[in-house]
């Protein structure tokens, strides 16, 4: 069954009432009652909206259940898909006048249901990029950061290829964290320096295991999860943040739509209206993002680079 929250109006901050400390952790509610930051409907935005979807009342909206903080993951009762994505499409969904109907799907499917219409958007740390752009339509909400962690007190920092010259980094395959990580692997080589030593894990535990126990110098992950790991633990800290595009080019991550289908000029004129009052920034603190946040909500602008055929 997919999860259903009501288009009405909160003026809450999303914070929990007393007594629920048990479900906090470094300040964050975990709990299923997430007193959601809400928005109230903006007639602009909504009239925006198409015909068929205004008229069910209802948004249909896929998320990735991969259990990744603070992006989208469960709540303490292990049922509640809670997280930074989730709240922000709750503020699109109510600042359109419409319910928001989640969907917990696997990365693949999320797409496969975009595709075939079941869907009316993907909001799940997806990133605008050239490829995507031929099938998909796109309203922006967040800065697509990658970050290094490293352990508390270290002293390292990063910048570039030089300052991770005989490390030892992990890094998940097939990301845009291991490409640059890669690249400058390769450029090191090239200059001479020493080999940067490229760790791959199966499971989160494991690599922060491996930070933990010094096996390894650091983890190149993205910024959201590395962040809140950062926070809820207080063993580690950022040695460097980094654009998930790479240089040159500022990565963007946005509300998705099936290309044509008429819903990105609306999620981004709503995603404006929660910028203008000022909801959006309050999600995004309520997560500790807010050093992700846009000044506007572009449709379709620059993505990453196209991938080689």
């Amino acid at each position: 069954m997919p999860l259903v929250l009501a288009g009405c109006a909160d003026p809450g901050d999303g914070s929990e009432p007393a007594g629920a400390q048990g479900n906090r952790v470094a300040g964050i509610n975990l709990a299923p009652e997430q007193h959601r930051v809400r928005g109230t409907k903006d007639a602009r935005a909504a009239a925006l909206v198409p015909a068929r979807v205004r008229e069910s009342g209802t948004l249909r909206i896929g998320i990735t259940a991969d259990g990744i903080p603070p992006l989208g993951f469960y709540a303490t009762d292990d049922r509640t898909v809670i997280g930074v994505e989730t709240d922000i499409a709750v503020l699109v969904a109510d600042t359109l006048g419409l319910k928001a109907e989640f969907e917990p799907l696997s990365w693949e499917n999320l797409f496969v249901g975009l595709d075939s219409g079941k869907l009316d958007a993907g909001f799940s740390n997806i990133t605008v990029t050239e490829d995507r752009k031929e099938k998909y339509d796109f309203a922006t909400y967040r800065l697509d950061e990658l970050a290094v962690e490293t352990r508390k007190g270290s002293g390292w920092r990063v910048k570039g290829p030089r300052d991770v010259a005989g490390k030892s980094i992990a890094v998940s395959t097939g990301t845009n964290q291991e490409k640059i990580l890669v690249d400058w692997a390769e450029e090191n080589r090239a200059a001479g320096r020493a080999p940067v030593d490229i760790k791959y894990f199966q499971k989160e535990s494991d690599t922060y295991l491996a930070l933990r126990s010094g096996r390894i110098d650091g983890y190149f992950g993205p910024h959201p999860s590395v962040a809140y790991h950062v926070a809820t633990t207080g063993e580690t800290e950022i040695a460097g943040r980094f654009s998930g595009g790479g240089e040159g080019l500022q990565g963007k991550i946005a509300a998705t739509t099936k290309k044509g289908s008429g819903l990105a000029r609306a999620y981004a004129a709503a995603l404006q209206r929660t910028i203008a009052d000022g909801t959006y920034q309050k999600v995004l603190k309520r997560w500790k993002l807010s050093s992700e946040a846009v000044k506007t909500s572009e449709v379709n602008p620059p993505g990453l680079p196209r991938t080689a055929s």
